[in-house]
Formats: structure tokens, sequence, C-alpha cells
């Protein structure tokens, strides 16, 4: 019967469609988990923490090299012991988000390699080498987009195309062989920025802004390469700024300058100074002098009111260095130039133009560093929060001026015949070393009364007020009204300083009895009276007193005297023990063990 049961009994139900369509939607859920990954922030602090904020390629390099050894380890992902196993990263790879990690350090190790090449100079071989590992870079950003584009949610496959759009930018901008690609490329990274830019936080907005502005000039630079406008210099000087993305820019603006200084060099065949003209045979002379005075023409241009302080010093010392070059293909051409004496005196005439107009230059940077003294010698404390300038900084400043003009005007009247200009130009610059004289006086009575010296500081400014009198009576007839000007206000300062000073002198000369007899009866043998002027904040809470001292004084602060004087304490009682002396005490030499003695030891004693 319980066979028959068994045959009779119907077969289970098959399982619902419900059941079936339920448990395979939660597989492809749990299949397609969405990583999140914000790239450019990646990017930005991996970066910036190690070596890219001072340009240092080499030290990021080996930091993605590191970080590749630690992410292999932590998610088990190595090649082999001994033998490299190759292990490719795919689509059912990714089973976490470490594995994008993965591909992207890959390439920034890639990128960062190739830059590492290029700012040390590549010659034909390493140029060969670099570009291979711009391919590199390429290869693993796009598998990087790819995978994102799978793997991760829509924000994150978005800042991940912008970057891989940006690697092949950055490969065919390289190779000049593709300028419209390269473009095609940048702007699509600068347009994926725009949009991302619009949301999230703050400093997301920010980092987006500035990745748009590194892309902007490498589009402008595309832009007018494929329009076949010229490149104008001080539009390429416009582009060049800071940052890791400017590092691939530097060296085609520079090889652009070059090319248009050849060209334009070839049409220049002398140098005009003072009324003198001076042939130039050499190539490289020429290019050097003709980049100095592109230089002097931004400085001089329509726009230099635009121009920061902080980009002005840097023209300069371009400028400067391009001067130096000149004159070291000057002295090679003499040092080459044989017996041949009409040459030798071209080339030393030549020499001499420009090493007078390279002091010219240093006299108007140091200038320009004076106005930026004076600019926060009146002010407490600037919007950067930094220090005041002392007059010691600008009397030191006022002597490098005064030797800069010595030298240029020693320079100048150093020929034998010398015609109208130099004696004028000679005449001019005597006069401004006369009111630079005149300015560092100024400043050093200013030190002076900073210190508290009112004799010497009165002094002082009579003295600076002859100097500018005398100046401007040679300067009756002269056409620089702004020098009269600047003249004139610092006699005006000389003068209410002088009475300032003065003034005074006589008030401490006069208060100097009082303060004596009220130091005289405060005098005291013992220590146990403080000084009133050595009173301390901590003591005096309750009076609204200063504890910083005046102003413009080296006088510190008083807070709290540390450390901490002494105090008195109460010690312990001392106790005379006055019956020890009378007390008998018993004897115990009963009581003491007695030492038993050998026979040979009582014999030997």
């Amino acid at each position: 019967m319980s066979k028959l049961a068994n045959q009779q009994q119907p077969p289970p139900p098959p399982p619902s469609s419900d059941m079936d369509v339920d448990s395979v939607d939660a597989a492809e859920e749990k299949n397609l988990v969405r990583f999140s990954i914000n790239v450019l922030e990646l990017t930005r602090e991996a970066q910036m923490q190690h070596g890219l904020r001072h340009g240092d390629y080499t030290r990021y390099r080996r930091y993605c090299t590191a970080r590749l050894r630690r992410l292999y380890k932590s998610l088990k992902f190595l090649h082999g012991r001994g033998k490299y196993t190759k292990r490719n990263i795919t689509e059912s790879t990714v089973k976490d988000v470490r594995f994008l990690h993965v591909v992207f350090y890959m390439a920034e190790r890639a990128w960062s390699h190739a830059m590492e090449k290029k700012t040390a100079g590549p010659n034909a071989k390493q140029r060969i080498y670099m570009l291979g590992r711009f391919r590199k870079a390429v290869k693993w950003a796009t598998l990087f987009s790819q995978l994102c584009s799978i793997k991760g949610d829509s924000r994150t496959s978005l800042e991940a195309e912008a970057y891989a759009s940006y690697m092949k930018g950055t490969l065919l901008f390289e190779q000049e062989k593709n300028i419209e690609a390269a473009m095609m490329n940048f702007k699509n990274t600068r347009t994926v920025y725009e949009e991302l830019g619009k949301y999230g936080s703050i400093e997301n907005q920010l980092l987006c802004r500035q990745r748009i502005e590194e892309v902007e000039p490498m589009i402008g630079f595309c832009s007018r390469k494929l329009g076949g406008s010229a490149l104008q210099a001080h539009d390429l000087l416009d582009m060049e700024k800071e940052g890791p993305a400017y590092d691939l820019f530097k060296a085609k603006i520079e090889a652009v300058l070059s090319e248009t200084r050849s060209q334009q060099a070839a049409s220049m065949t002398e140098f005009n100074w003072l009324g003198r003209r001076f042939p130039i045979t050499s190539a490289k002379t020429r290019v050097a002098i003709l980049k100095a005075q592109q230089l002097e023409r931004d400085l001089n241009g329509a726009a230099t009111e635009s121009i920061s302080v902080d980009k002005k010093l840097a023209i300069f010392d371009k400028l400067f260095s391009a001067y130096h070059d000149a004159r070291g293909c000057i002295r090679n051409d003499l040092a080459s130039a044989g017996n041949a004496e009409n040459i030798r005196d071209d080339l030393n005439g030549l020499d001499k133009a420009v090493s007078a107009v390279l002091g010219l230059r240093t006299i108007e940077r140091n200038q320009l560093l004076v106005s930026i003294a004076k600019s926060k010698f009146a002010k407490h404390r600037d919007e950067k929060n930094e220090k005041i300038t002392k007059p010691e900084e600008l009397v030191r400043l006022y002597d490098l001026l005064i030797q800069n003009t010595t030298d240029l005007t020693d320079l100048v009247s150093s020929g034998r015949d010398k015609n109208e200009e130099e004696n004028s130009f000679v005449n001019e610059y005597e006069l401004k070393g006369l009111a630079f004289r005149a300015e560092r006086c100024f400043y050093l009575a200013k030190s002076y009364s900073s210190a508290g010296k009112r004799t010497e500081a009165y002094a002082l400014f009579c003295y600076a007020r002859s100097l500018v009198d005398s100046a401007l009576h040679q300067l009756a007839n002269s056409p620089d009204k702004a020098l009269i000007q600047d003249l004139k206000a610092l006699s005006d300062n000389c003068r209410s300083n002088s009475c300032i000073e003065h003034a005074t002198g006589i008030m401490e000369d006069e208060n100097a009895p009082e303060r004596l007899s009220k130091g005289v009866s405060t005098i005291s043998l013992g220590d146990n009276k403080k000084k009133e002027d050595n009173k301390y904040l901590i003591d005096m809470l309750g009076s609204y007193e200063s504890a910083l001292g005046e102003q413009q004084t080296k006088v510190p602060t008083r807070i709290t005297q540390f450390p901490p004087p002494f105090q008195s304490v109460p010690c312990n009682p001392i106790v005379v023990d006055m019956v020890y002396d009378i007390i008998e005490f018993p004897n115990l030499e009963n009581r003491m063990k007695k030492e038993k003695k050998s026979i040979l030891k009582r014999f030997w004693g």
C-alpha cells in the first residue's frame, strides 16, 4: 500500500515565474553595483600632495608605483612570484572600486614618467621614449573610461571621459601631427568640466574652474596654429602660468618664440644706444637682444597697469637673463676676434651699450621694489597679514639704487669722446642719484626716530631737506616733472618731521627732571617693590592700561613673568633637643654578643 501511495503521489509544483524574475533581478543588481569616484578631486589631491606642487614628477611617479603595489597586495591581484604573469583587468574583474584605482594610477604613472622626461629636455632618443609613455597613458586612460562607463555612476563616467580626452589631447599636442584632433579633445574636456562646475560643492566647482583655466591656453594655441595667424610674443606670455598642465605648454611657447625671434633677427643688423650705432654680426647675440627688447615692450606697453607686481618682477628676471646671454655671446666673439682692431672696437662698444641698458633696467627694477616697500610702510598690516616695512629695509634699497646709478654714470662717462646725449644722460642720473641720497637720508632719520634718538633724527631730517633743495635747484629747467613733484613732497615731509622731532625732543627734555625725581624717589635697597615700567597684564586686569608698549618700538609684550619669580614659603620648625646631654643611658655591654676566639687567634692576638 505504501508503495502504491508513493506511486500515486503528485509531483511537486514547478517554481512560479515571478520567483524566477525576482531572483534574476537580484543577481543582476548584485553584479551591476555602481561605483563612485571623484576623479578630478582624486587627481588633484594625489598630484599636489606628492610632488607636483613643486614640479617634481619623479617623486609623483614613485608614489604611483608604491600606491599600485599596495593596491595589488590588498586586492590579492598579484602577478606571480619570480616570473611575471600578466593579468588583465576586464569588466568581469572589477568587483571592487580599487580595481578602478589600479587602472587610474597606471595611467598617472605613465603620464608622470613622460612629463619627467619632457621637463629634463629630451634628445631625439628620449623623445621617442617619452611619446611611448604618453601612448601608454592614453591606453590606460581609455580603459579607465570604458570601465567607469560600465561599472561607475553617471558622474564618474563623465569625469573619466574628460580625463581620457585630456590624455588623448596631450599626446596629439605633443606629436604635433593632428592639431585639430588635439583641439577637439581639449574642447571636450572643457565642456565636461563646465557642466560639472555648475553643480556640487564649492570645492568641486573651484577644481573644475582650475581645470578649465589649464585647458584654455592649449585650445588657444591650437586654434592659432590651425588658423595660420602669427603667434605674437605677448599672447604667448599671457598663456604662461604655473601648474602640472602648463609644464607641457612651456616648451611649445619657447619653441615658437625662438622661431619668431630667429625670423625677426635676420633683419636686425645694429643696436642703437644714445645716438651711437653698433653693428651686430652674431645671430645668437641678435636673438638674445631681440628677446630682451620684446620683454621691454611688454613692461612698457599700454597694458602695463593691468600686469601684477609679481609678473613684472618675473619679466625683469627674464630680461636680465636675456641681456646676460647677449653679453656672453659678445664676450665669446671678442675672444675669437683676434687682432682685428675694428671688430674689437665695435664689440667693445656693443658690450658697453648692452651693459648700460642692463644697469638701467636694474635701476627700474629696484625702483619697483621701492614702490612696493613704500606702499607697505604706511600701513600697520597689509591685506595678506604680513609685517610692515621697516625704514631700514628702504635704506638698504636706496643704497642699492645709489650704487646702481654710480656704476651706470661711470660706465657711460668712461669713453674719451662723448656726444651730447651721453652728457645729458650722465647729468640726469647724477641728479637722480642725489635724489636717491635724499630719500635714503629721510628713511635713515625715520629709523633713528623709531629708536627714540631725537637729536640724530632731527639732524638727518635737516640734512635730507638740504639735499632735496640742492636737487630741486639743479632740476629747475628739467622736463622730468614727476621727479620734481616727488622731491617737493619729500621736502615737505622732511620739514614736518623735523618739526615733530624738535618738539618731541623738547618735551622729553622738559619731562626729564620729573622722571629723574620720580626714579630717585622710588629707589629702594630691597627688591620687594616692582618698577612701574615692569607691570604685567596679569597684575592689572582691573585697569585699562596697555601692556604692548608704544608703536614702532622694540619693547616686548608684557603678559606675565616667565619663569615665575621665587616666593617665600614657611619651613618646618627647628627643634633643639637639650635633654639629650643630661640623660644617663644604661650599660648594655653584657647583652652584646661576644665573639669566640680560637686558641691561635688568642695567641696571635
